[in-house]
């Protein structure tokens, strides 16, 4: 899965930093987190970090576009809300990405 989306560098818009970003995998939350997510794990500068995608976000697309988002869009999706994140030096090891913001992030992009 790390063809999915390539490694990617961040810069700080708060300071001068560059944070090195490498896609590593996704699954799903409901059943390793009990969350009801659809998980990416990238790693920050080495660090592990998880994007999870709130599913009713997916289902929401779903009932716009007539169609499901494939899991390379959602490692766009989840690669997109870690930039915005890092951006702002928001560092965390999991992001919890609500249903608002995965349509968000998802326009922003352009994804049909």
């Amino acid at each position: 899965m790390s063809d999915f989306i390539g490694a990617f560098d961040v810069p700080s818009k708060v300071t001068a930093y560059v944070y090195h970003c490498r896609f590593s995998h996704l699954w799903n939350g409901i059943a390793t987190r009990h969350s009801d997510t659809v998980d990416c794990k990238f790693f920050v500068d080495g660090r592990g970090a998880v994007v999870g995608l709130a599913h009713p976000g997916f289902v929401g697309f779903r009932e716009r576009a007539g169609r499901n988002l494939s899991d390379r869009e959602a490692s766009f999706i989840a690669a997109e809300y870690l930039r915005e994140r890092l951006e702002q030096e928001d560092e965390h090891s999991i992001y919890d990405v609500s249903s608002a913001d995965v349509l968000r992030v998802i326009e922003k992009l352009g994804i049909r």
